[in-house]
């Protein structure tokens, strides 16, 4: 009876201060430039990666850079970073290697971003509004490491923290879904949910500083 009391406890501390919730139709907002609101999203699956698939919506009107997707692990920062350096100039940074998709620059309104990559080949695909960016290759073999920070709003320089309030992200984020695996091109851009490892509509996060939910307001 003892274990399974200090058992309860331990999953108790654990838990404190997550929320689960279905975010459909709702989204994050970063109402402001900052180095405290953050939002970390709790993985489903804390095994490592040799593929995946991210999509995510956002809005911003920043010129800056700024950080979209931050996924860090105790061993190596940048483990999965997804950068905005400039207005059609995205970064894709795996295990702190980057390759750089260059688009045109698009004006201020919604954007859909989906991006996909596996360890086999090291090839990199990413999608901006249904439209490819191209293929390129990083970190042909690699994989990404487990018991992974992932957070939004912010760009983690350590493990969960370090965060600069000049890459912070100002704007709204919403539908941000995680695959382990690379979905199939004609479904890319087309999928905002029912990720394996994150799920909009199943999600597990904790949220930090001036961060609010709100109900949508684009598709």
């Amino acid at each position: 009876m003892g274990r399974l009391l200090l058992g309860v406890l331990f999953f108790l501390v654990l838990t404190e201060g997550t929320t689960h919730s279905d975010l459909g139709g709702k989204v994050f907002i970063f109402p402001q430039e900052s180095n405290t609101a953050y939002v970390s999203l709790i993985p489903k699956i804390k095994e490592p990666l040799k593929s995946f698939t991210l999509c995510m919506k956002g809005f911003t009107d920043l010129t800056r850079p700024y950080s979209l997707f931050s996924y860090n692990t105790p061993s190596q920062d940048n483990e999965l970073l997804l950068f905005v350096d400039r207005m059609g100039e995205y970064g894709l940074y795996l295990g702190n290697a980057g390759a750089i998709f260059m688009g045109p620059p698009t004006s201020f309104g919604p954007i859909h971003l989906c991006v996909s990559w596996e360890s086999v080949s090291g090839i990199a695909e990413l999608w901006v509004n249904g439209k490819p960016l191209g293929r390129k290759g990083v970190r042909k073999g690699y994989t990404l490491g487990a018991e992974a920070k992932i957070i939004l709003g912010q760009e983690q320089d350590s493990y969960g923290g370090g965060f600069d309030a000049k890459q912070s992200f100002v704007g709204e984020i919403w539908d941000v879904s995680l695959w382990d695996y690379v979905l199939p091109l004609n479904n890319m851009c087309d999928s905002f949910h029912g990720g394996n490892v994150i799920d909009w509509q199943d999600l597990n996060y904790v949220d930090g500083g001036y961060v609010v939910i709100k109900s949508k307001i684009w598709l």
